[in-house]
């Protein structure tokens, strides 16, 4: 079985869209496709990117063929830990199928918008795909995460802050009335609310004690519970949230705490500002955070009205190029600019498994970032000298169909080529509009001339020293310009 990001014949046209259809494309997908290109090109951007708000009204073939493909990731909690004990499989290599899957999903999934957010949310609450404890829910905390990604961020909060995952990983699994552990109700405010300087060390007390009770099983049947004994009652205060607490049951006002930090104001703006920072500029507008924050408001914390409203934002239009990729999205952005399909996976040299060891060798294997603060968003921290050369090794590897080599299909290299003979300017021009879905500057040009060896105005026929051995220097070169590495 394969799969695959496009669905475009070798040599077919190109649809080249607009720069800002384009532009819309490079921020809320892994990328364009010529299937996509035409899409937008036929109905408009904004057509599209509407439709995709109600992804469970798009088929998705492809997406549910490799949710089949790495069988332990369905496995319940208890037999990943057994199995990961006896030595049958490490939670490690579990999690680097899950790696795996997100990426091939995000890779070949019609659904692109609700990808994209799934990975901002799970960016936001984020739970480390460790081999620690954490790894037995990690897959299904995920699935919960993708539940809510377009849905009501109240509802995602209060399904993500008792997950088993969430519990383990931030030390709400062990806490109890006699002995609170206020991490997990630290990085709620902090992390996944109002935000740092908006909470006190009085509020993160009440927001451990609010948060006992909740158990994981660990290392026996590893199972989620709610021990009652175990909740510290009495008066709670947290910001503008005050409740009795007097029930030994501490889950209703569990549940009403989550509900009231999800629609303060200080959270609205955090979410706000960290979509601005994803999806914009890393210098969010003011102006743009406060209207999104509003909408947010309005909207009862609900995702898809601010989402419309920042993609018709002036801010966003102008935008264009400011932001870069970071590993896992140039990974994607490259697999699917060279048209490759992937299929299901045999071992680590398959081409699925090469993609999660390429976001790391880019500088960040995929859903590790070690803190809860959640992988950085801004340019900065993916604009080094050694991660625009992993960038180049990345690129120059798939133009030469060097890497990956196993359950994958590349592309033909003559297929990118026009009509021959034709001129180099013109044949940059072809593979340009097909491959970064844009005709060719005389800047790219030149970057292409420089790359090859070969002059602009030089005839090239079929039997052209650049047709025999120079067209991965040419895909490669176009892949290393900013035109793709900016998203």
């Amino acid at each position: 079985m394969s799969t695959t990001s496009s669905e475009a014949p070798a040599g077919a046209p190109t649809a080249v869209p607009s720069e800002q259809a384009r532009h819309l494309l490079s921020r809320f997908t892994a990328g364009p496709t010529p299937a996509l290109a035409r899409t937008v090109a036929g109905s408009g951007h904004l057509r599209w990117f509407e439709e995709q708000l109600s992804p469970d009204r798009i088929a998705d073939p492809a997406g549910d063929q490799v949710d089949t493909w790495w069988p332990d990731l369905a496995r319940t909690p208890l037999d990943l830990w057994q199995r990961n004990v006896e030595g049958v499989r490490s939670g490690y290599d579990v999690m680097r199928d899950y790696a795996a899957w997100q990426l091939t999903r995000r890779l070949v999934s019609q659904r692109q918008v609700h990808e994209t957010m799934t990975e901002f949310f799970e960016n936001l609450l984020h739970v480390p795909a460790t081999s620690d404890g954490q790894f037995t829910w990690r897959a299904r905390y995920g699935q919960v995460v993708r539940k809510h990604a377009l849905g009501r961020y109240d509802h995602l909060l209060n399904a993500a802050i008792v997950h088993p995952a969430m519990l383990i990983y931030l030390n709400g699994a062990t806490s109890t009335k006699t002995a609170p552990n206020e991490n997990l109700g630290r990085e709620l405010l902090e992390l996944h609310t109002v935000g740092a300087g908006n909470y006190s060390e009085s509020d993160v007390k009440d927001s451990a004690r609010i948060l006992t009770g909740w158990r994981v099983d660990l290392y026996d049947t590893w199972q989620r519970l709610y021990v009652p004994e175990y909740h510290a009652t009495g008066v709670v205060k947290v910001k503008g949230f005050r409740d009795p607490n007097r029930s030994a049951d501490g889950r209703a006002v569990l549940r009403r705490y989550l509900t009231y930090l999800a629609h303060h104001p200080a959270t609205a703006r955090r979410i706000a500002e960290r979509l601005v920072t994803k999806f914009v500029s890393d210098s969010p507008a003011p102006a743009l955070v406060d209207e999104l924050a509003q909408v947010y408001l309005r909207a009862d914390t609900r995702i898809v009205p601010v989402l419309q409203a920042l993609v018709r934002s002036p801010q966003v239009r102008g935008s264009v190029g400011a932001k870069l990729r970071d590993p896992n999205e140039d990974v994607l952005a490259s697999f699917r600019a060279m048209q490759v399909s992937v299929e299901q996976p045999v071992d680590t040299n398959s081409a699925t498994a090469v993609m999660v060891s390429s976001t790391g060798s880019l500088g960040l294997v995929t859903s590790t970032w070690p803190r809860p603060d959640g992988a950085p968003l801004s340019n900065e921290a993916w604009s080094s000298p050694l991660r625009a050369l992993a960038s180049v090794g990345l690129h120059w590897s798939l133009a030469n169909r060097s890497r990956p080599t196993a359950q994958v299909v590349h592309r033909d290299p003559l297929s990118w080529l026009p009509p021959l003979p034709a001129s180099f300017r013109e044949v940059v021009d072809h593979v340009s509009r097909t491959l970064l879905y844009r005709p060719a500057t005389s800047a790219l040009v030149g970057t292409c001339v420089l790359a090859t060896g070969v002059t602009p105005d030089t005839e090239i026929t079929a039997d052209h020293p650049f047709v025999v051995s120079g067209i991965p220097r040419l895909l490669a070169a176009l892949l290393d310009t900013p035109e793709h590495y900016a998203r």
